[in-house]
């Protein structure tokens, strides 16, 4: 699949790409560019990882199929593992 012109490559890029200019550039109006340099971070921090949901994710936000996960781990019987995630939750509460 790593063949030149190939479209199966881009597709998890061009969506990307697609979403983020419908929904964030084609709907503000920057005054130049480093004000797009700012706005764009922001938007991918706040709305974009999230709260957007996200079909490859069983349509969660990506913080959300995260707890989800370390949830599910710790379950596991290790005492390791639940600390890890026992620690992990803590630090995405802050």
């Amino acid at each position: 699949m790593s063949r030149k012109s190939n479209p199966q490559d881009n597709a998890a890029c061009e969506s990307f790409m697609k979403t983020l200019k419908y929904e964030e550039v084609l709907r503000n109006e920057y005054r130049d560019l480093a004000d797009a340099f700012v706005s764009i971070p922001e938007i991918l921090e706040k709305v974009y990882n999230e709260k957007r949901l996200h079909l490859a994710l069983g349509y969660l936000p990506p913080v959300e199929h995260g707890k989800t996960a370390l949830l599910r781990a710790f379950n596991d019987p290790g005492p390791r593992v639940k600390a890890a995630v026992a620690t992990t939750l803590a630090n995405c509460d802050r």
